[in-house]
């Protein structure tokens, strides 16, 4: 379980195809407790990336890897990855800890493209369309995770949503390398999708 409150912006340093498996090695900086993330990890611990929930498998000199299996290569964009890119970091929450985002699985559901990037006066929106046959929704100020951040939609329609990111955002997340034409993952609000599931029957 996690809040969709990145924690670090780590590097992709190795890609590694195993039949339909990919593993995934990242190279990361210190927690905000001055705590190197790699070596604060554990094997089998889960962690978010993008949003993805991952598994543990090794960890050696300040870096970690991950396999990600071929059902997750298909419904996200860690298949995307190259080495060098950017991506979105969180372990798992601790029981007691305040929830500052909503409640995320790392269960994402679908990916989406960016459409369009403003800049509006120090903040900026980004705007997203998904493929809304799956059935998944959004509603007006309601949560979604992106890339495994929790935002807030806003312009909610059947197929697009936008959401509006601070500095800090920006800066320390990979939306700073979001562009047009990029793929995100998404993962919509558990109870909207509970909610959903129960109207429909």
């Amino acid at each position: 379980m996690f809040s969709g409150i990145i924690e670090e912006l780590g590097q992709v340093v190795a890609l590694k195809q195993e039949q339909g498996n990919l593993h995934i090695t990242v190279k990361s900086g210190y927690t905000n407790d001055n705590v190197n993330f790699a070596e604060a990890l554990k094997i089998d611990q889960s962690i978010a990336h993008n949003g993805v929930c991952l598994t543990v498998v090794e960890i050696k000199n300040n870096t970690y890897t991950v396999t990600v299996i071929e059902e997750s290569l298909k419904k996200t964009n860690l298949g995307l990855l190259k080495v060098g890119d950017s991506i979105n970091l969180e372990r798992c929450m601790k029981l007691g800890d305040r929830l500052d985002g909503h409640i995320v699985q790392g269960h994402v559901d679908q990916t989406a493209v960016c459409k369009k990037v403003e800049e509006t006066n120090g903040s900026w929106m980004f705007t997203f369309e998904y493929d809304a046959s799956l059935g998944n929704i959004t509603v007006e100020k309601g949560s979604v995770c992106v890339n495994g951040v929790s935002l807030t939609v806003v312009n909610s329609k059947d197929n697009s949503f936008s959401v509006c990111i601070i500095p800090y955002t920006f800066e320390h997340t990979n939306f700073k390398n979001i562009k047009q034409n990029s793929v995100v993952n998404l993962e919509f609000d558990i109870l909207g999708k509970y909610i959903s599931k129960l109207v429909k029957r």
